[in-house]
């Protein structure tokens, strides 16, 4: 057993861990080793933010299919990163208390993203006079985000105006 413990310590003194052999994310740079820390890249909240605001342009534009993919895609996105951020917070519950916690906002904040992309798409629908697609979304938003959040009181609402439920809540 004791052999083993010697191997790292082996292969740190002949150089094979060394510095010099580290891959960094950008070759110019070798201090930008956090890919995804930059708020242009593909895996992040302000991605989500990108493809709704992308979906408003192109909503005010009058191109409501173009509209719908993007906020699909800001769906897809954000249930993605509500997923990845929720295993995470798991896989570390117990292990260190700031993971989870840092987990723990960031799920947060996805999940709220993932409602207002749900809240648009359905609008979306709506308008496209397909409440039929709408509806799940909207229970969707209730389920993320509780029946007393602003988003849930909402999404109620406009079940309501659907006439897919008949009773108001009365905490509207």
């Amino acid at each position: 057993m004791k052999v083993l413990k010697l191997i790292p310590i082996i292969f740190i003194s002949l150089g094979i861990f060394s510095p010099a052999n580290t891959v960094y994310a950008d070759t110019d740079d070798p201090t930008n080793y956090k890919v995804l820390s930059s708020t242009n890249k593909k895996l992040s909240i302000t991605n989500v933010e990108t493809f709704l605001k992308e979906g408003d342009a192109l909503i005010k534009a009058g191109e409501f299919d173009k509209a719908k993919e993007s906020f699909d895609k800001a769906r897809n996105l954000a249930k993605q990163l509500a997923g990845f951020y929720g295993d995470l917070n798991a896989s570390f519950r117990g292990l260190d208390a700031r993971i989870p916690k840092e987990m723990s906002e960031k799920g947060k904040k996805s999940l709220k993203i993932w409602a207002e992309s749900n809240a648009r798409l359905a609008a979306v629908y709506k308008r496209k006079k397909q409440p039929e697609v709408a509806v799940p979304l909207l229970v969707e938003i209730i389920r993320l985000m509780s029946p007393t959040s602003s988003e849930g009181k909402e999404a109620y609402k406009s079940l309501v105006q659907l006439g897919f439920v008949e009773t108001p809540y009365r905490g509207l």
